[in-house]
């Protein structure tokens, strides 16, 4: 099992030690080997040689010196595909975390099942990317298995990444198939899903529920009524999500989840297919 590195930055030492105690005691019972770093600055902790920089890192923003913003585009440069995973007490920051490709934002105070939630994801990741990573660099292949019962494999399935390339949907007795990657948004009324897709609309009687079990992390259920394509994302707030052809409404108890999941999204993608 090949050992992750994991780094915590912050300029709160007691932060970083009771980061450091959870982190060490989650990874031990998951039966994964880690490494564990601190630091109490941006600086320090760009002092690193590449090599040396670690596989995620939990790292704060308002910092003395550089701050968390400045420390995660200058380690983009040594690392580009370092997992990234900012902790702060402010929110207002969640927005200019999409430029570093940022995989989460944990907002203090946070609980443990927050914090490990998130680290399975990290783990999760890194294990999908040094998987990616053997496959076209046979010659330095590593193991890296999961134990079935471990947390990071039974993720939910909202986050399932191996969703199907197209749906086939029933109308009047006929199957039509659509691809997922032209459905822009998808809304329900009257029990009937209205599709609303690059070359029309497709409506269908059905459930938005079922459909988004088919989707896979590539989308987001926004609203009760409303699931959206997150490549067609342009912007959005607490209220409303600007897709490329319209906008639908944002429930507030689904925000923090939509933010989550398209942080994730632009990770996983490097921003490729995000409208902008």
């Amino acid at each position: 099992m090949k050992t992750v590195k994991i780094a915590i930055c912050d300029d709160e030492t007691a932060l970083r030690e009771t980061l450091r105690r959870k982190i060490e005691k989650h990874c031990q019972n998951a039966g994964i080997t880690c490494q564990i770093f601190d630091f109490d600055s941006g600086e320090s902790l760009l002092a690193l040689p590449a090599e040396s920089v670690p596989d995620i890192l939990f790292l704060d923003i308002q910092m003395p010196g550089k701050d968390g913003m400045q420390t995660a585009k200058e380690l983009r440069g040594k690392k580009r595909d370092i997992i990234l995973i900012f902790v702060t007490a402010l929110s207002e920051y969640v927005y200019e975390a999409f430029d570093v490709n940022a995989f989460h934002y944990l907002v203090k105070p946070f609980d443990d099942e927050k914090l490990y939630e998130v680290l399975d994801n990290a783990l999760r990741q890194y294990a999908e990317q040094t998987e990616k990573s053997d496959l076209q660099h046979p010659t330095k292949r590593t193991t890296f298995r999961h134990n079935p019962a471990d947390p990071i494999t039974n993720a939910n399935s909202k986050n399932n990444l191996t969703a199907p390339h197209v749906i086939l949907v029933k109308r009047g007795g006929l199957s039509t198939k659509v691809l997922l990657s032209d459905i822009i948004y998808a809304e329900v009324f009257n029990r009937k899903v209205l599709l609303h897709t690059v070359n029309g609309d497709i409506e269908y009687y059905g459930k938005l529920t079922e459909l988004s079990e088919q989707t896979g992390a590539d989308f987001y259920r926004t609203h009760r009524a409303y699931l959206v394509n997150l490549k067609y994302v342009e912007k959005y707030n607490a209220d409303t999500v600007w897709l490329e052809t319209d906008t639908v409404p944002m429930s507030k108890k689904q925000f923090a989840g939509f933010v989550r999941q398209y942080m994730q999204y632009i990770s996983r993608t490097n921003g490729r297919g995000v409208c902008r």
